[in-house]
């Protein structure tokens, strides 16, 4: 779960981390009225997803008036494709120095790793790409947690100036703490601004919690909104369908984690462009397959069905009925492969003759099939 900039900046000061004077709000007026407190400020729309400044979504302002019309450009239109329903005002800082600092999982080492950068106020990925030599990495032992030296060895490390190495130092500490509390998977600050008085404060922040964490984090569950999520992640969320969006036309449903990421593999490695991740779990029942075939087809952009079953608990016959109820109730228009394999996959596969589903023998074969299929449309 994605929290906005400033429900971010939330945690982070509960934490003891410098944020920027400022308010959220809804309407241009209420940019005005707080823009009059603070002078020169910024405007910020608030929407999860990354590259506002490029996408016009960031604006600095010098009057209460320039803040009214920021606002009323900004609020209730769409921003890279995601309607602005709020703008954080907030002071602007005189800025000597942009400094990146996160902290999130990675999987090799399974583990947290803490990430700094004297080249703040860029995407990472950028800096990563280009100048990899300027990013400094701290793998975290979960058991003890980060020790201040090599905290300051991090911030020295990144090329962070020396009078502000300290005082890094100690907000990363604070980050970590924010993030472990929160079950995160990032806290991140970018651009961590050194303004000319040499403080250290949050500019901008982003933050993702858990999701199979927030039954014990009520406080950060109450930030949830449906609204900011994909529409169709949204719907199979609500019908308990586990389900990802992706950019392709080749809609994939599996049962098991492991089998679905494998068929998404072999759909790449063959030319295709998967549309999904959809795991209809073990042990799923004709109902379940039902749904996850509607919500597979809600993506207008999907033109052809893989299915790709090893029965093991789920059993093939009962996948096949649930293929047959869709097709009956639903106006299907694209082609369909099924590979089928494993318990009663044979009752399965028999149920399944006569309709205008494909039979395909091996996950390749069924992965060039419907490759072929959806090129022919």
């Amino acid at each position: 779960m994605k929290l906005y900039e400033f429900q971010a900046k939330e945690v982070f000061a509960q934490e003891g981390i410098p944020i920027p004077r400022g308010r959220m709000v809804a309407t241009a007026e209420e940019a005005a009225a707080v823009a009059r407190e603070l002078g020169r400020c910024v405007v910020k729309a608030q929407v999860h997803v990354g590259g506002r400044g490029k996408a016009g979504g960031i604006k600095l302002v010098n009057t209460p008036e320039e803040a009214r019309a920021a606002a009323a450009a900004l609020l209730g239109k769409p921003l890279k494709g995601l309607l602005v329903r709020y703008v954080l005002v907030e002071e602007a800082l005189p800025i000597a120095a942009e400094y990146y600092l996160s902290v999130t999982i990675d999987r090799v080492p399974k583990r947290p790793v803490m990430i700094a950068s004297a080249m703040g106020g860029v995407d990472i990925e950028e800096v990563a790409a280009t100048t990899p030599e300027r990013i400094a990495r701290l793998e975290v032992d979960p058991a003890f947690g980060p020790f201040d030296f090599e905290l300051r060895a991090l911030c020295a490390q990144a090329g962070f100036a020396p009078a502000a190495r300290r005082g890094a130092a100690e907000l990363a500490r604070r980050l970590y703490q924010a993030f472990l509390r929160a079950d995160a998977s990032l806290a991140e600050i970018n651009p961590l601004v050194l303004t000319e008085r040499g403080e250290l404060v949050a500019a901008d922040a982003k933050f993702e919690v858990d999701d199979n964490a927030l039954y014990r984090q009520p406080a950060l569950a109450a930030y949830k909104e449906a609204s900011e999520e994909d529409p169709i992640e949204a719907e199979a969320h609500r019908r308990g369908v586990n389900y990802v969006r992706l950019q392709g036309d080749i809609g994939i449903i599996g049962n098991g984690a492991g089998l679905v990421m494998s068929t998404l593999d072999l759909v790449t490695r063959h030319g295709g462009r998967p549309a999904n991740f959809l795991d209809i779990g073990g042990g799923a029942r004709a109902e379940v397959v039902r749904q996850a075939l509607s919500i597979v087809l809600m993506d207008p952009n999907v033109k052809g069905v893989l299915f790709n079953i090893f029965g093991g608990i789920t059993r093939g016959d009962d996948v096949a009925r649930g293929i047959l109820e869709a097709v009956r109730t639903m106006d299907v228009r694209v082609p369909m492969v099924v590979r089928m394999a494993g318990t009663r996959a044979e009752e399965g596969l028999k149920l399944l003759e006569g309709s205008p589903l494909i039979p395909a023998a091996t996950p390749d074969e069924a992965a060039r099939r419907i490759i072929e299929l959806v090129a022919a449309r």
